[in-house]
């Protein structure tokens, strides 16, 4: 058992590989604690280090609860516990211009970026919000500002809109994808209750999840990576509905295992899958092979989400096409249309 490779996840970065006697020093020094997760080669997925019987007898005895109704008097360690999403259930529609349909039970709520909102029955009430809409902002007013302005950072609208079954019985709502591709739907809870984004990628979820920003913190990935410093959180343990261009593509990534990707391509991806920017070699494929300068480095272990067709690249092939100075001062414009086989 002492010969395995055992890689470790702490506040999702992850570490490794290392050996069995390398994680126990951790463990010992204090480095690890009992929120880090360890995986290797046979588990089935993540598991808390303090769980894995080769590191549990490393952390003693665990500590006894504290009595009901009775918290730390120095307040929590790890931030507020996140609030239970509503378990909502759902239907898609479509084949590349897809929308979902979301059927709420009475008193059940979801969440919605501004303007993806399709349509609803009688019973919901749709209200706009400051913040995520998860209800775990904490700070009252100045913490539903900065909550705002965290989405502002990642692009998206200061609101956020919650549509709400206040009706008798059951009720529907549906949210439609912006352009064409794919609706991804994504049960957090099996994904470690955390997923990284792309900044536009967010459509709509369940009432409870909390839509925030994670700062990448390689600087190469923040100057090269396409998408900035910034990448949209998404946190909780319900549904969330991510919308992808083109036909969405998904991968489950071994340990230590290498994907290398268009870095506009990147839909999400698991916390314990670590993300890098590298250069492409060769000068001449690097400024003549139409691809750019850097592409994503992704390494698992952990899930990816890929998507054929990004937006911008589909903008840019429209962009192209559209005829410029067709005819304008010119008796040849018609004629070098023609030959040039533009559109007549």
């Amino acid at each position: 058992m002492s010969d395995k490779t055992w890689y470790v996840a702490v506040g999702g970065q992850q570490q490794g590989p290392m050996s069995r006697d390398e994680v126990l020093s951790g463990i010992q020094s204090g480095r690890l604690g009992r929120d880090a997760h360890v995986f290797t080669q046979g588990m089935a997925n993540w598991v808390p280090v303090s769980a894995a019987p080769e590191f549990s007898g490393a952390f003693g005895a665990a500590p006894p609860p504290p009595p009901p109704g009775v918290g730390p008097t120095a307040g929590p360690v790890a931030g507020p516990a996140m609030p239970r999403a509503h378990e909502i259930d759902y239907e898609l529609y479509g084949e590349d211009l897809q929308y979902v349909e979301i059927i709420l039970d009475p008193g059940e709520a979801c969440i919605a970026e501004a303007g993806a909102f399709l349509y609803m029955d009688p019973g919901i009430v749709m209200e706009t919000i400051f913040g995520d809409g998860s209800g775990a902002e904490q700070g009252g007013l100045m913490g539903k500002l900065l909550s705002a302005g965290k989405r502002v950072l990642t692009g998206e609208s200061l609101f956020m809109t919650v549509f709400s079954n206040n009706g008798p019985g059951r009720q529907k709502v549906a949210f439609a994808a912006p352009y064409p591709g794919k609706i991804v739907p994504m049960d957090l809870s099996q994904h470690g209750n955390r997923i990284l984004c792309e900044k536009d990628a967010f459509l709509c979820a369940a009432r409870g999840v909390a839509v925030g920003i994670a700062l990448n913190r390689r600087l190469g990935s923040g100057l090269f990576g396409g998408e900035g410093f910034i990448l949209q959180k998404l946190e909780g343990d319900g549904l969330a509905f991510l919308h992808s261009g083109g036909t969405i593509f998904h991968r489950q990534l071994g340990p230590g295992e290498t994907l290398r990707v268009d870095t506009g391509c990147i839909v999400a991806f698991e916390t314990t899958v670590t993300y890098d920017i590298q250069m492409v070699a060769g000068i001449k494929t690097a400024f003549f092979g139409g691809e750019g300068l850097f592409y994503a480095a992704l390494t698992g272990p952990g899930k990816i989400w890929l998507q054929s067709l990004p937006f911008k690249r589909l903008a840019k092939q429209v962009l192209s096409a559209i005829p410029r100075n067709k005819g304008e001062g010119s008796a040849l414009g018609g004629i070098g249309d023609i030959l040039m086989g533009g559109d007549r």
